[in-house]
């Protein structure tokens, strides 16, 4: 017996009996006068402004929903019933819509047959509103899998195209569009019988069609199945290109645009067919590119973009740069409506909250273990903040200006320093330009060029660096924040001065703009500061107390969305200075506000996320000078760690009951436990031990979530470091799910779990022995994959040389099937532990297996002269290799097999081992 449903109050419904009776045709159904007059109620209250009239309303949707005919009502009010506004008849349809997404499998067949048949009547409603929404209804029903169930939509459609009625023509084309847009590869499969190859010649003919609304939707139709390269259009490409030429100079902006588009595409699917026409297409787009109407310039200036990724593009394009470079920079000026939506007039806004709209969502990058390289302070990060994603960011995300600095970088990065005499005499009149809308766009040009260009730009930087840093106080905020993003994109080359020179002076200013009066100007001087300190690392240490100065006087001052911006420059420096941060008028400086914000923040509130990456990146700095502040922070992160989990759990048990948590505030938790650990050591160990955080790691690292598997490898790790006696118990338990996690397909997760199971190795020590088998095959796969990414190489590379020096008998075998990759993956790291202890474990399984390296012994040698010091005792294991193969082999096969090393390795063979 299933339970009774309690009876609710009298609603809306039991007064209204909605009408059951089903008369042998369905399309004799008539609503309920009563009930019709209720539902239309509800349309109108449903578009008041109020929040809790909205709210009624949708519950009693939610409620009307379990009538099977609530849905005849609502097709009947936007088909039938023409004495009602338009607006409140589209809102019933739009409604419709929505049960469809979720209900339409629970339809009657009577109720879905009525919605179709009502839809196909009414395609060609007089008013272009009610139109369009039986439109959207029809590509609805249509995406629900219901193409195959509707078979004669399609034909209908078309055979509604050829009607004398413009409506009737134009609606079942806004409808075929919708389609196309929804279901094109549905279309283009046999389940459907491929009415492509009816459709698209069809669309063809309406491309010469009298009206502009219809030969616009005809292109967008086909323009569908140009990147699916659909076999149907390829076979009519001729006349399909043909025909867009024919209506390059159309009069209608929406047909110019959508021609552009084509083009586009076509650029990447069918160059072939394009290239013979290739100077006369580029000569169209250099026009269009300048149109009237913003939305065609931007189509036509994706084009630059595309043919930048074309091999074929410096041949096609060297002709036509002293045409293009102009129009592109001039695409580079803000428009006036930009400039009323960025306030460009208003410059001082420090004060006003900012509209919490406006944040964007920020997402964490989990921690990933990596090497460091010879010359390098520390592997480098993919530019990722250095897209050109530099300022007006609050218009519609994508516009010309963008579009035209985007294409400007990457034909800077096509054409290198050739751009340069196109550009050179068109910058000097642009920086020096008295209209300061001009000026603006000239540093936008100098920065958007900086990466492709970099080498020619050199010999004119000391005149223009100065010139930008006296930009960086320009009386229009526009101008001063664009200088921080251009200068920012140079900061590689001021750093690679004299530290006087251009470094003090662009430090000096980019300060005192991050306590700017305007708040997009603190926010570009933000980001541009984190750029510089990345390059500039200890270069800053003289300077940082002054930094601190600023950087926590913009605390006081800063509104919310800055402020999240600052705490990613405050860890920044952390991560360039490291433990320089590490002196007590330092600490004294930064840690208080820092701490003060961290109290004010509600475990729930996302700012956390960014404070807890900028105390992390702090801790591990400061080592030591964090502990006053270590008890408090460790005790939240295992706090806001446990409360996710519990809270996953809740939702797994009972997922109408209980809301998914946000995993990502387990993520950021568990990153800063790892920087405690590592900056702190061994006096984690009491706060350990006082804490269950074994057990959640436990949980964490069997999570469906990659990035929280990723983040508790890499904590495993750092406490297997730092207090090994409280792992060392679980061991048995990590360590089989370390084997299943060593999956190269998600390379983050398999990076921090191979990590670990180096470090713990080490700390094992022999009793490692066990677990063995339950990896090593694993990591020899992952070291001879075809392109690994190199952080993982290294990685696998070290745990495999670690793994051998405590268990060398069990991994030796295996040596002749990973001895060259490991050679090659290792010779560019720098000396550091992590190298030393794995060269001491390949040393250990050569003198158990030397015959698994004799076929590689080059590679060997190569990667022991990379050494720059190693260890005496580590030397010494060196030279008994490199003599005892030379005695092996006698004095003639080892001049013969020396004779193949190129002369720097031979030199420092012999100069550092003697052979």
């Amino acid at each position: 017996m299933s339970e009774k449903k309690p009876r609710q109050t009298v609603t809306l419904q039991q007064q209204v009996s909605f009408t059951r009776q089903r008369s042998k045709m369905e399309c004799e159904w008539k609503p309920d006068e009563q009930g019709l007059q209720q539902i239309l109620q509800l349309l109108k209250e449903s578009q008041s402004p109020d929040t809790s009239t909205q709210r009624s309303v949708q519950q009693r949707l939610e409620q009307l929903n379990q009538y099977p005919d609530f849905n005849n009502y609502l097709i009947f009010v936007l088909t039938k019933l023409k004495s009602e506004d338009e607006p409140t008849r589209s809102l019933s349809g739009l409604i419709l819509k929505n049960n469809v997404k979720a209900h339409y499998q629970n339809f009657p067949n009577g109720v879905s047959d009525f919605i179709k048949s009502e839809c196909l009547q009414n395609i060609g409603d007089t008013s272009p509103l009610i139109r369009a929404t039986v439109g959207i209804l029809i590509t609805t029903i249509a995406s629900k899998g219901e193409l195959q169930n509707w078979p004669e939509l399609l034909p209908k459609l078309c055979l509604l195209l050829d009607s004398e009625d413009y409506n009737t023509c134009e609606g079942a084309f806004g409808a075929l569009q919708k389609i196309c847009e929804d279901s094109a590869e549905i279309l283009d499969s046999d389940i459907l019988d491929r009415p492509l190859n009816i459709m698209i010649p069809k669309f063809l003919q309406f491309f010469k069609h009298s009206s502009p609304k219809i030969r616009s939707h005809a292109i967008a139709c086909v323009n569908q199945f140009i990147i699916s390269r659909t076999q149907a259009l390829m076979l009519h490409i001729d006349p399909f290109i043909e025909n867009l030429f024919a209506l390059a100079t159309d009069e209608e902006p929406e047909v110019r645009k959508n021609v552009c588009r084509a083009l586009v595409m076509l650029l990447e699917v069918r160059l072939d067919r394009l290239l013979p026409h290739m100077h006369n297409i580029i000569e169209y787009m250099l026009q269009r590119t300048q149109d009237q109407d913003e939305n065609v310039a931007l189509e036509a200036c994706e084009f630059w973009l595309t043919l930048a990724e074309q091999p074929v593009c410096k041949e096609v394009l060297c002709g036509h740069l002293s045409q293009l470079t102009p129009v592109l920079v001039n695409g580079m000026k803000y428009s006036e409506i930009d400039i009323i939506l960025l306030k460009g007039d208003i410059e001082e806004d420090e004060a006003i909250p900012d509209n919490e709209q406006d944040i964007r969502p920020r997402f964490h990058r989990s921690r990933t273990v990596a090497q460091q390289h010879e010359g390098d302070g520390i592997e480098e990060d993919e530019d990722e903040d250095d897209e050109l994603d530099d300022d007006d960011d609050t218009i519609s995300d994508w516009n010309l200006r963008k579009c035209s600095a985007a294409a400007l970088d990457v034909l800077a990065n096509v054409f290198r320093d050739d751009l340069l005499l196109h550009l050179l005499p068109l910058l000097k009149e642009l920086l020096f330009h008295p209209e300061w809308v001009v000026k603006e766009s000239g540093i936008l040009v100098l920065g958007a060029i900086a990466e492709g260009c970099m080498q020619g730009m050199i010999p004119y930087l000391p005149e223009l660096i100065p010139h930008l840093v006296q930009c960086l106080s320009d009386k229009k905020a526009l101008v001063r924040s664009i200088t921080c993003w251009t200068l920012s994109r140079y900061a590689h080359w001021v750093v690679s001065q004299p530290p006087d020179t251009y470094l003090k002076p662009l430090m000096t200013e980019l300060l005192k703009r991050i306590l700017d009066s305007n708040k997009r100007v603190q926010e570009a001087a933000c980001s541009a500061f984190a750029t510089l300190e990345e390059e500039a690392c200890t270069e800053l240490v003289p300077y940082l107390a002054f930094i601190l100065d600023t950087l926590v006087f913009a605390f006081s001052k800063y509104q919310h969305k800055n402020l999240l911006i600052l705490y990613d420059a405050i860890g920044t420096l952390a991560d360039s200075v490291g433990h320089h941060l590490n002196k007590p008028e330092y600490i004294q400086m930064l840690m208080p506000p820092l701490i003060q914000k961290w109290n004010q923040l509600k475990d729930e509130d996302k700012d956390l996320f960014p404070l807890l990456e900028c105390l992390s990146s702090v801790a591990t700095a400061l080592q030591s000078g964090f502990l006053p502040y270590c008890e408090p922070v460790y005790q939240r992160c295992v706090n806001l760690v446990q409360k996710t989990l519990a809270q996953a759990m809740l939702y797994q048990s009972q997922p109408d009951q209980y809301e998914a948590p946000d995993k990502d505030f387990m993520i950021v938790a568990l990153d800063l436990l790892s920087g405690l650990a590592e900056g702190l050591g061994g006096t984690i160990e009491q706060l350990v031990a006082r804490s269950n955080i074994l057990t959640l790691m436990y949980q964490c690292m069997q999570d469906k979530m990659p990035e929280v598997r990723q983040s508790s490898f890499a904590l495993l790790g750092d406490l297997t470091k730092a207090c090994f006696q409280h792992v060392k118990p679980c061991i048995a338990d990590f360590m089989p799910i370390l084997g299943t996690n060593l999956n190269p397909e998600l390379i983050s997760v398999c990076n921090n779990a191979t990590w670990a199971i180096g470090e713990i190795s080490i700390q094992m020590g022999s009793e490692m022995q066990p677990y063995v088998a339950m990896v090593l095959h694993q990591l020899v796969e992952i070291i001879n994959r075809p392109n690994t990414p190199k952080t993982l190489l290294e990685n696998t590379a070290i745990t495999i040389g670690r793994l051998g020096y405590v268990c060398p008998q069990e991994v030796a075998p295996m040596l002749q099937q990973f001895i060259r990759p490991w050679c090659t993956s290792l010779r560019n790291i720098r000396d550091n532990e992590e190298k030393d202890s794995a060269f001491r474990g390949i040393c250990t399984m050569i003198s158990v297996n030397p015959g698994g390296v004799v076929q590689d012994f080059i590679f060997f040698c190569d990667a022991v002269a990379s050494w720059v010091n190693p260890k005496d005792d580590l030397r010494d294991m060196f030279y008994k290799i490199l003599h005892g193969f030379k005695n092996q082999v006698g004095e003639d096969n080892w001049r013969r097999f020396s004779d193949q090393f190129p002369m720097p390795l031979k030199e420092r063979l012999a100069t550092f081992y003697g052979v």
